[in-house]
């Protein structure tokens, strides 16, 4: 089969916190092509370039949603082509597309509005109304697109200013969004603009997704937004993978210049809009997490839908510190994280300084490195100061690493080469978080062997299931008593610490990823209604059934090939499924033949 991955702000590009797992995806299914259309979020994103593709994909497309005009290719990259993002409408407006465009965003600004006041949890006619007017006016857009070749000049003209303007006005508006004002009106036109560009790509045609066998979103929001267009104009499946929550990270996200509260109203209602109708649209949900999958069902994803599918993590770089019998540093924490204020590393510091009046010879060694944007840098700095002001022998000490009882470091050092390494440097591996998705840094512990103590958010729970010591987040007490119960008492560390590794090697491996995905694959194609060699947009399906870009058949050598006939003897007959546009066998090709 050939799948269509689509993916936002991740893969292939060099930074992106979906890349390894899209990567261990298409590398561990030889048996499929992948076409590969990405979104990227920053300049500073495709200056830093890309991975290394596996020759499995078959072609790329990128598209900035930072700026306007044609995609970057990547130096040194000469197959794949690049997305064009249609700088205006490719044709200037009748009269009746005019009216088209104005009745398509008064339906999706209005269901915006309404849906401020009815709320992701209403299940009145209210909210079925306001879902109703939103897929109307989306999908409205998406067709105007198609055919003129871009929104933003219109999306950003008058008209969807006027537009908001009306819609905020109207009677029935809660307090917070009527209170809106000119600069939010424009405010909200150009966040609304940004938000629908991915329909304004040239990806919807017959030579790009309307090519490929099955669409697989890494991520809800913007990722998903193309393969809503690919059901719509080809029939195409949509599979979709969460491991975190793009509408929570809405929610949390501070950007620079922070919208007023009108503005904040109607973009949350806007992704919760969108989320819904990618829910209700995918053929199969694969949240990566239980915490995942509850955000899901809240904003209306059907249960039969939904299977739990754990990301895959590579196990054997922690093979020998999980096989050795030492245990790390009896009385060391070791805390592995990028520094940011989410991780708490201030609880953390008071936390310690509690240990070690319990435990005086006790050390905490912090491996990570501040987030390169905002204030990581500055947290940093206030970490360090915090641990020097809460236990003063790390200043007096200085001279003596060996005796500092807090350092910051990061991996890659004489002394810490690699990440296995900074595990194994502790007995008791710490998570402090006040807000987690899926705990990588948690898994990779277990997988290590090592006991852990880790605060209630996220999924940590279920990640954990009875193998480390789960706080309440923001309580350094309960988060230093833990530690001390695991410092002292060396036999149940052991316990922990097996059990742990145990439960990582059964559940969160890459081998039980793929294995679920091939059967997903398989299932999803399997049970998708037949697609027709027809016209795009036709609804004439006289024709023959069309075929897999890659039928199965492909990769068995000789499992289609004609034999020669001889007289009286009937030639065996090959499926209309597997025969080409030109009338050529689509297994006539041997297995080493195909690119797959």
């Amino acid at each position: 089969m050939r799948i269509g991955l689509l993916t936002d702000g991740g893969y292939p590009y060099a930074t992106g916190e979906s890349r390894l797992w899209c990567d261990r995806l298409v590398r561990g299914l030889p048996q499929h092509e992948f076409d590969l259309f990405a979104l990227s979020r920053s300049a500073d994103q495709e200056q830093q370039g890309w991975v290394r593709l596996p020759d499995r994909i078959g072609r790329v497309r990128t598209a900035p949603m930072w700026t306007h005009g044609e995609g970057a290719r990547h130096p040194g990259r000469p197959r794949g082509v690049t997305g064009r993002l249609a700088t205006g409408l490719g044709r200037a407006y009748g009269r009746r597309d005019r009216r088209r465009f104005t009745a398509h965003v008064t339906a999706l600004v209005g269901a915006v509005r309404a849906g401020t006041e009815t709320g992701p949890e209403s299940d009145g006619a209210d909210a079925a109304a306001a879902s109703g007017l939103f897929t109307d006016g989306l999908y409205g857009l998406a067709e105007l697109a198609r055919e003129g070749g871009g929104l933003r000049t219109a999306l950003r003209s008058e008209t969807t200013v006027r537009i908001v303007e009306s819609a905020c006005r109207a009677p029935g508006t809660g307090r917070t969004v009527h209170s809106a004002t000119v600069p939010d009106y424009l405010d909200f036109a150009t966040e609304l603009e940004r938000a629908l560009r991915p329909l304004s790509l040239d990806w919807y045609d017959e030579d790009a997704l309307g090519e490929v066998d099955l669409c697989h979103a890494a991520s809800g929001g913007a990722a998903a937004l193309p393969g809503l267009l690919a059901k719509r104009f080809f029939g195409v499946p949509l599979l979709v993978t969460e491991h975190g929550v793009p509408l929570r990270a809405h929610y949390l996200a501070a950007p620079e210049a922070a919208p007023g509260a009108p503005v904040r109203a109607l973009l949350a209602n806007f992704h919760g809009l969108l989320a819904s109708e990618v829910y209700r649209q995918a053929a199969l949900i694969t949240p990566g997490n239980t915490h995942v999958r509850r955000w899901q069902e809240r904003f209306g994803a059907d249960r039969d839908k939904l299977r739990t599918v754990y990301p895959g993590m590579e196990a054997e770089r922690f093979r020998a510190v999980g096989d050795a019998d030492d245990g790390g540093g009896p009385g060391t924490l070791v805390w592995i994280g990028r520094i940011e204020p989410a991780k708490d590393l201030i609880a953390l510091l008071h936390a310690f300084a509690e240990v070690r009046r319990a435990e005086p010879g006790a050390r905490l060694r912090i491996f990570g490195a501040p987030v390169q944007e905002g204030e990581g840098g500055t947290y940093l700095a206030h970490c360090r100061a915090l641990a020097a002001q809460l236990i003063p022998d790390e200043a007096a000490d200085a001279h003596a690493e060996g005796d500092t009882p807090v350092t910051f470091e990061e991996i890659g050092g004489p002394e810490v080469p690699d990440l296995a390494e900074a595990y194994a440097a502790g007995g008791v591996v710490v998570l402090s978080s006040v807000v987690e998705g899926f705990p990588i840094s948690l898994v990779e512990a277990m997988f290590c062997g090592r006991a852990t103590v880790s605060t209630d958010v996220g999924a940590v729970v279920e990640v954990v299931g009875g193998t480390g010591l789960v706080v309440p987040p923001r309580n350094p007490r309960a988060l230093a008593d833990a530690c001390v119960a695991l410092l002292r008492d060396p036999e149940r560390r052991a316990r922990l610490g097996a059990a742990a590794r145990a439960r990582a090697l059964e559940l969160f491996t890459v081998e039980q990823n793929l294995t679920a995905f091939r059967g997903i694959y398989l299932d999803l194609v399997g049970h998708a209604p037949a697609r027709w060699a027809s016209p795009a947009g036709s609804r004439d399906h006289t024709g023959p059934p069309r075929p897999f870009a890659t039928p199965p058949e492909a990769h068995v050598r000789g499992a289609l090939l004609p034999e020669p006939v001889s007289a009286g003897v009937r030639a065996p007959r090959v499926p209309s499924w597997a025969v080409g546009a030109e009338g050529v066998c689509a297994g006539a090709r041997g297995a080493g033949d195909g690119d797959a």
